[in-house]
């Protein structure tokens, strides 16, 4: 049996679908929730998860370091490695990865948009975009525009943490390594890509939950969740063709040679497609994606990257995944229920606006996987307790 190694901020569920096709399977990552322990070998986590001790915020705690340095052991032990949000490959062993090997003109999204531009310019639409190396700079480029409001974003990153619009933004902040970008008012919706190098498809396009505050997430644009797959809405305003966006998303994949499991976040306005970003390793799409389509989608990106693309169906389910955050410095109860994805210790303490869980549902209907979530939800949301302490 095969040892493999995954690496990022949350690796339960690549962990867990390698666990199901038979691998022996390692881990590093931040949050250490309770469920990934039971789908490996071994594991380093950052988080240590002590009853009545606080978790503390990710965005001052998480450091791709520190979880490349808890991994360093079993890099050597392991016969494949595959990474997710929050590592880049740059400091990992090539021969040993199972994904893109070198993304970093795709984690810098200027040069990202550039390429594209130079590319697609006549094809999609864009945001206008500038790079931007001070506030006084921002803000000059955004008030010359009266028609336009703009966003201010980190180069690189992912999850919309850190962007922030210019409109009220404190004169203090510093904007070093930032792009100044267009907000573009609509829909917000991903597509998943699979590669062989030689061919790529999408396999389907996902609704992104974006900012959503009944999900207890303080960041605009800070990603929630997905519903896979999307379905063509009414309103004028985002109505599209799905085959045309699948297309545009499988052209940029192919165009930008990239391998394995990838993809493109894209907002549609007045029936047109804006791309955003291009995400270069699986997706937060991806427990949702399984559902739907019924597959082992870590099994179709390792058979992508070897050159093979598997015969992918329709999808036969809807899939909701909402990622729920803290609306108050919590103590966490017992969340290990039906649904319910990973889970931290009971009685640890969450700060507000950190993630504390996540729910996964599908059914035949829309509506009835939708409402089920939502019911999750705030069942997650009972079991917490409100502490000053």
């Amino acid at each position: 049996m095969e040892n493999i190694l995954v690496l990022g901020a949350n690796t339960r569920p690549i962990v867990c679908s390698l666990k199901n096709i038979g691998y022996n399977v390692y881990s590093s990552d931040y949050f250490g929730c309770i469920d990934l322990k039971k789908c490996v070998t071994n594991f380093k986590s950052v988080l240590s998860q002590k009853p009545y001790f606080s978790c503390g915020n990710f965005s001052k705690k998480f450091n791709p370091e520190t979880i490349l340095n808890n991994a360093s052991e079993m890099i050597e032990d392991v016969d494949y490695i595959i990474y997710n949000s929050g590592i880049s490959p740059s400091k990992l062993p090539k021969r040993k990865l199972i994904g893109n090997r070198d993304i970093n003109n795709i984690e810098n999204k200027y040069e990202l948009y550039k390429r594209l531009e130079k590319s697609f310019g006549d094809v999609f639409k864009f945001p206008e975009t500038y790079l931007v190396n001070n506030l006084e700079n921002a803000l000059e480029i955004a008030t010359a525009s009266e028609s336009k409001k703009f966003l201010l974003k980190p180069l690189e990153g992912s999850g919309g943490v850190g962007i922030q619009n210019i409109d009220g933004i404190d004169p203090d902040t510093d904007i070093r390594g930032a792009i100044l970008q267009e907000i573009v008012d609509g829909l917000d919706v991903s597509a998943s890509v699979l590669s062989s190098g030689d061919e790529a498809i999408t396999i389907h396009t996902s609704e992104q939950l974006i900012g959503n505050k009944w999900l207890g997430q303080r960041e605009n644009y800070g990603y929630c969740g997905n519903i896979v797959p999307y379905i063509q809405q009414i309103s004028p305003k985002n109505q599209l063709n799905n085959l045309h966006i699948e297309e545009i998303a499988a052209d940029i994949i192919y165009d930008l040679k990239l391998i394995g499991s990838n993809g493109v976040d894209m907002i549609i306005k007045n029936g047109e497609v804006y791309v955003i970003e291009v995400n270069p390793r699986l997706q937060g799409t991806f427990e949702a994606s399984e559902a739907a389509l019924s597959i082992n989608i870590v099994q179709a990106h390792i058979m992508a990257c070897q050159g093979e693309l598997i015969e992918i169906h329709k999808p036969k389910n809807f899939a909701a995944k909402m990622i729920i955050f803290a609306k108050k410095r919590s103590i966490v109860g017992n969340l290990n229920m039906k649904y319910v994805n990973d889970i931290p210790a009971q009685n640890v303490i969450i700060e507000e606006g950190e993630p504390i869980a996540t729910v996964l549902t599908s059914n035949k209907l829309l509506k009835d996987t939708v409402d089920s979530a939502k019911k999750i939800v705030n069942n997650v949301y009972r079991n917490l307790t409100p502490t000053n302490q």
